[in-house]
């Protein structure tokens, strides 16, 4: 899927003007292209959960109405009926489970998102998803599907130099033996689902698909929790077995073992690096520019990190001052070093093309309030931008 050097901007349809699709998203587009870019990358699209996370969404397959920009939009019998045809694996269990009317507010969302692709696709905008490796323990899925899920261990991170509780993220973690057994058929139509909204997508938490952290439900924190081992690769053969290629990009930051890189490697998937990463550690550190492999995708930082700028503000001058960065505009230095590295795909976060602090931060991981609020004003990525940004752009070869 990353065959040539190409870049895009990171903004999730809530941090558009008003916070939904409809004339701002395809303002957004008009801007892209204007800018030269050639990718929009966006976080998952399900219902998130009441604080607005995107990563706790109440389905791994529905998308959110709350995106619409008409929500109310007249849906035709032979819409739904369609709509059912097409989607028999999930769209029963959705509407079940969600509400009355749920498979008209997937019509309408397939209607508005299909529309929103094909204008992009004319004007050379590919969409660029994103994948939880995790459900919420709330949702549709283990609703629908509880055999599939282990409940007396829940999904965390273990204790780190950033934590020394760990994470306790609270989600189910996968029964693996019962997946195996069923032929990993609902990670199949996970996938299948997930590329009929975007062109590629990363796949979050990547390394939890070769060992994973469990811990014990009623646990307080993360300290207490295990090792356990993964399906590796036979998942993605099952899944590329049924559906082909899989444009995936692996979430491979954090703790990485050598079987983690193995796996990525094998599977030919490209992995991420991330500038904010680079001027720290030893030479051999992947994040620097110097070490970027070609089959990657490099970030100024992502929707976990804070703004370029509030990342410089935060580093010792020492730090600032070996870095190279233009203490002026380091959030321009950075994008012009991600442009100029050897990684195929470079996304920028739009906060760190306008330059933005911490306020505009989107997600601070581990805290569940005060996230997901960012976003443009309308008008806010100009002209004068989109000329800056086309201009660097193509003088990298992008």
């Amino acid at each position: 899927m990353l065959r040539e050097r190409s870049s895009g901007v990171l903004l999730h349809p809530t941090s558009l003007p008003g916070g939904r699709l409809g004339d701002e998203a395809y303002r957004f587009v008009d801007w892209l292209e204007a800018a030269g870019q050639s990718w929009w990358q966006v976080l998952p699209l399900g219902p998130p959960d009441e604080h607005g996370s995107p990563y706790r969404a109440r389905s791994a397959f529905a998308g959110w109405t709350g995106l619409l920009a008409e929500p109310r939009a007249p849906v035709a019998a032979d819409e739904l009926e369609d709509f059912v045809a097409r989607h028999p694996y999930w769209i029963a269990d959705w509407a079940s489970f969600a509400a009355k009317n749920a498979i008209a507010g997937q019509v309408r969302f397939e209607r508005e998102w299909s529309a929103l692709r094909r204008y992009a696709a004319k004007r050379g905008v590919r969409i660029f998803g994103d994948v939880p490796i995790y459900v919420s323990d709330e949702g549709a899925d283990l609703a629908s599907h509880p055999q599939l899920f282990e409940t007396r261990v829940v999904a965390g991170a273990p204790p780190d130099d950033y934590s020394a509780n760990g994470q306790l993220w609270g989600n189910p973690v996968y029964r693996w033996d019962v997946a195996r057994a069923e032929g990993f058929r609902w990670w199949t139509e996970r996938f299948r689902r997930t590329f009929e909204l975007v062109d590629l997508t990363r796949i979050d938490h990547f390394r939890g698909f070769v060992s994973y952290w469990a811990v014990p439900a009623r646990a307080k924190t993360a300290r207490r929790g295990r090792w356990l081992r993964g399906p590796g690769f036979e998942l993605f053969e099952a899944a590329r077995q049924e559906l082909g290629e899989l444009p995936l990009v692996v979430e491979d930051l954090g703790a990485i073992t050598p079987a983690v890189l193995r796996l990525r490697d094998r599977l030919g998937l490209p992995g991420m690096v991330v500038l904010q990463f680079a001027f720290a550690g030893r030479p051999s550190n992947p994040h620097r520019l110097e070490n970027h492999p070609v089959n990657a995708v490099v970030y100024t930082g992502t929707h976990d990190h804070d703004t370029a700028v509030g990342w410089w503000q935060s580093l010792p001058k020492r730090v600032q001052q070996a870095s190279g960065l233009d203490p002026a505009d380091p959030a321009w230095s950075l994008i012009e070093a991600a442009l100029s590295s050897r990684a195929r795909l470079a996304i920028v976060p739009a906060q760190d093309l306008l330059g933005l602090g911490s306020e505009a931060r989107l997600n601070t991981p581990g805290r569940s309030d005060g996230n997901w609020r960012w976003r443009l004003r309308r008008g806010q990525l100009g002209g004068e931008l989109a000329a800056r940004l086309r201009e660097a752009t193509e003088r990298h070869n992008r």
